[in-house]
């Protein structure tokens, strides 16, 4: 599935949601991912961000979607960084 994951959390969880989810998603703003995930890694990461902030310390919103061809994305700027399937 391809996801966009965003998230506004309390400031000392900020850098421990960032680290943890460069493992698995591309970090297109500063709260922002997107990319491509297993449902076991899709359930992984909502397990994971749950428990780092605790439910009462942010609020983490997950767009789901089959496939990226499916979602209209327009655009103004630039990008943080060029995403790629490389890591």
């Amino acid at each position: 599935m391809y996801v966009v994951l965003v998230y506004d959390v309390n400031v000392e969880y900020v850098n421990k949601v960032r680290i943890f989810l460069k493992q698995y998603l591309n970090w297109v703003q500063n709260s922002v991912f997107e990319g491509e995930l297993t449902d076991a890694e899709y359930l992984k990461i909502m397990n994971r961000l749950e428990t780092i902030i605790k439910k009462t310390n942010g609020h983490i919103l997950c767009y789901k979607s089959r496939d990226k061809r499916y979602l209209d994305i327009d655009e103004i700027g630039v990008r943080k960084a060029e995403i790629t399937n490389i890591l």
